[in-house]
Parts: C-alpha cells; structure tokens; sequence
C-alpha cells in the first residue's frame, strides 16, 4: 500500500514521535535519556533543526522541532536513531532494531499549534503516569520553560517568546498554561494528526501549504467518490490508498 511521501517544510515546526519496536523499552536508566539527548543536540546542531521541546518516555519520544534546512528533520532522527541504538545494544547486551520502523511527524501552524503541542509532550508523563507533576519530569523541557532549569539543547519559538517581555514573564505564563491544561478536544485533535502525519492548521494554512507542497495536506473524502458511468477504475486504486493513510493507529501518547 503506498504512503504519501514525508511532508517537513523549512521553517515550519513539526510534532514528531518514535517509538521503540514493538512498544519495547528504549530508556532504563537516567544514563541512556542523558546518552539520547546528548546525541540530539549534537544532531541538531550539526543538521540545523531547531529543538523547541522534548519529552522521553520508557518507550518513545515527543519532539517540537523546526529544520532550518532542506531534510533537517529527517537527518537528525537517522542520525540520533543510529547513535543511539549502537550505544542502546551495548549497554543492554542486546542486538535487532531498536525504533518501530519510520518515525512519525506533523507539520504545525505555529501560532497556533505550536504552544499547545509544546503542553501536550512535556505533560506526557503525567498522563502516563511516570510522573506526579510536569516539575518532576527531568526528561522533558518543561522545566526549561518554566524556569527551573535551562536545557542547553532548547531553541525557544517566538510563539514561546511571545508569552511575556521578561524571562520571568514568560515562564509564569507557561506554568499558567500548563496547570490550565488542554481540552479533551484539543488532546484528541494532537494525537489524531500525531500518528496520522495529516498537517494540523486553519483551512488557510493547509490550502498555502497545498499550493507550496508536492503532495496532499488533508485526507481524500471518506467513501466512494461519485463518478460517471464511464470513468475509469483507477480511481478506486488512489482510494485504497488513502484508506491507509486515514486508517493510521490511534493510541494514547
């Protein structure tokens, strides 16, 4: 069944995840998150992607990330993807495939999707249970965001920037947001196009990004399309494929 191509503009934000194979763990110890974010900053900075957050769970990972150049996203996750798993199957004695095939990634309109993506992966430890509280998740960058910590690896967005004059302003901001949470609608709405790769913006958006792209930002009307008597049968072969696109798992992350 063919899938659409990856879709990873310049200067647009993505909301990427990867998971480990079959769902296994890909972090043990604090010794491997630390391995893994070593080897995305040095990725990051050498491919050119801008990493505005990040969170680490046992079994995959959330980026929010821009490339700030042709295929940086992709580059980096290669990169990241192969260093990682080499020191990953040493230090676990263990060999085959670490990540769950090609990662996942959804383009964002940034003004607005770009903060509520940011909540939705630094309160995923929460939802999961891992952790009681984002403040307590030192393997994401809201304790970057909200001031306890700076992360060496963060690049903040203007939509970041744009919560307040001061840092203090801005992080106070951000904990606001963060204890406000986000809408049942607003969560399903994420994890829809997290693992379905469809872009996620205002109808204007996705018809600028129809006319930049080479390919489709939105998914085919569901059902058979109307069609003369003497059309001919190929377009029920672009159909079927659409099914797999718009048949994409949805899982909790």
């Amino acid at each position: 069944m063919a899938r659409l191509p990856r879709f990873s503009p310049t200067g647009l934000p993505a909301h990427v995840l990867q998971r480990g194979n079959n769902r296994q763990a890909i972090f043990i110890g604090p010794d491997d998150y630390a391995e893994y974010l070593d080897c995305l900053r040095m990725a990051a900075r050498e491919h050119d992607l801008a990493v505005h957050a990040y969170a680490l769970r046992p079994n995959h990972v959330h980026l929010v990330a821009t490339p700030k150049g042709p295929d940086a996203l992709s580059l980096v996750i290669q990169a990241v993807g192969r260093r990682y798993a080499r020191y990953f199957n040493r230090v676990a004695s263990r060999t085959g495939t670490l990540w769950e095939g090609r990662f996942r990634s959804v383009v964002l309109e940034p003004d607005a999707w770009l903060l509520p993506a940011m909540l939705y992966a630094e309160h995923n430890g929460v939802r999961a249970g891992d952790v009681a509280s984002p403040e307590l998740d030192r393997w994401s960058s809201y304790r970057h965001h909200a001031g306890i910590e700076a992360s060496p690896l963060v690049s903040d967005h203007p939509a970041y920037w744009a919560l307040g004059n001061t840092p203090f302003e801005r992080q106070s901001n951000y904990r606001l947001l963060m204890a406000d949470g986000l809408s049942g609608r607003t969560l399903e709405t994420l994890r829809q196009h997290a693992h379905s790769g469809w872009p996620l913006g205002s109808d204007a958006f996705l018809a600028q990004l129809g006319r930049q792209g080479s390919r489709r930002v939105q998914p085919l009307p569901k059902g058979r399309p109307k069609r003369e008597a003497n059309t001919a049968s190929g377009d029920e072969a672009d159909e079927g494929s659409e099914a797999g696109q718009n048949g994409a798992e949805v899982a909790t992350t």
